[in-house]
């Protein structure tokens, strides 16, 4: 099987629940995606995505996404798409680095591998724990009143797993997570998630002044070496989100005795072929982990539910269901959600039925 051809489309996905806030002031309206597709020989087609938050969240952008998608559609054709670690190393041999840019090529070629084998992306990736995943809803930052209305909303939606975007001022923030904890409850889990905002000073006398709310701390600050000297003074579970780019981020993270837990986002590791990699050394080694994504619609989050229910249950934290935080849609097929979980089915490959001409025409395509 070999590729024949190979396209991108450009998508805008605005925000279901107007502008996203988060540490810094940092903001977005929604989602520029990028939709991969890939044809083969034998007439099979296969669909990947990958949408960065911004320019601010990581290191990638959506316009140097396209770029990069024309360096490397040319460098792919006639590859064979099932021989997925090969397709990888040849995108890192043409393109150094990047690894979001070819984070939707090594998706479609999943997609393409599962089809062809006629079996579910999960059942490719080591098979289905349970029927279902776990879901968290982010709340963007605004005054406590807000946040805590937010939290009231998404919890009345069924969602069980909160995350509170904290990260600038850490009085502020203090009074952020008092306040959601109080408008939500105690059988509700949270996250406070400062996307790497805080100084270690800032990160310390947060946690110091919530001692008494049940809450895991997510990515305090944005320099490893912070976090893992703030390791001492967190007296609850320490997930590392933007830390986590590579194996190799992943095992020096283990071996210091930083983290409880990981967050994997496909995009910032490169695809499925590194996010599975990562994902099945993080369960090996005891950590409790998440697998989602920098963002997308159907396409990207069928991905992402894929990969988590391929996930051990006892290591597995949550997910997220970008495709309900946006009003423009790329596909079709995913169950909805049910009191804060999500599930697919067992059709073959990304298990979704992709709306073709929602994406409009192709910005770039190859034959070959």
């Amino acid at each position: 099987m070999k590729i024949r051809e190979i396209s991108a489309y450009r998508q805008w996905q605005p925000f279901r629940d107007g502008t996203y806030t988060c540490s810094g002031g940092r903001s977005a309206e929604g989602f520029d995606s990028l939709v991969v597709r890939i044809d083969t020989d034998e007439g099979i087609t296969g669909w990947g995505e990958m949408a960065p938050l911004g320019a601010f969240y990581d290191p990638a952008f959506a316009a140097a996404a396209r770029v990069g998608f024309a360096e490397l559609a040319p460098i792919v054709l006639r590859s064979d798409p099932r021989a997925v670690s090969q397709v990888r190393r040849l995108m890192d041999l043409h393109l150094k680095g990047h690894p979001y840019i070819k984070s939707a090529i090594d998706m479609a070629c999943w997609d393409v591998l599962a089809r062809s084998a006629g079996m579910p992306l999960a059942e490719m990736l080591g098979g289905r724990y349970g029927e279902s995943v776990d879901l968290y809803r982010s709340i963007s930052q605004m005054s406590p009143e807000r946040m805590a209305e937010r939290a009231r909303k998404y919890r009345d939606e069924g969602y069980r797993r909160l995350q509170v975007k904290v990260g600038l001022d850490p009085d502020e923030d203090i009074a952020r997570i008092e306040a959601v904890r109080e408008a939500i409850g105690s059988d509700i889990v949270l996250f406070a998630d400062a996307n790497g905002g805080w100084s270690t000073h800032q990160a310390r006398r947060f946690l110091r002044a919530t001692r008494h709310l049940d809450y895991y701390m997510e990515q305090p600050c944005f320099n490893y070496e912070e976090n893992r000297a703030l390791r001492p003074d967190c007296d609850r579970p320490l997930i590392l989100d933007e830390s986590i780019d590579s194996l190799r981020a992943l095992l020096r993270a283990n071996e210091d005795r930083v983290v409880d837990g990981i967050t994997i986002k496909i995009a910032r590791v490169g695809g499925i072929t590194p996010a599975s990699q990562i994902r099945d050394v993080a369960v090996e080694l005891g950590l409790a982990v998440t697998v989602e994504d920098t963002g997308g619609a159907e396409i990207d989050t069928a991905a992402m539910i894929h990969l988590s229910l391929s996930t051990p249950a006892e290591y597995r934290l949550h997910t997220v269901d970008f495709h309900n935080w946006v009003t423009t849609p790329n596909g079709i097929g995913i169950p909805a959600t049910r009191d804060g979980t999500i599930s697919i089915g067992v059709s073959a490959g990304l298990g979704i039925d992709v709306l073709a001409e929602a994406l409009g025409g192709p910005i770039h395509r190859v034959k070959g």
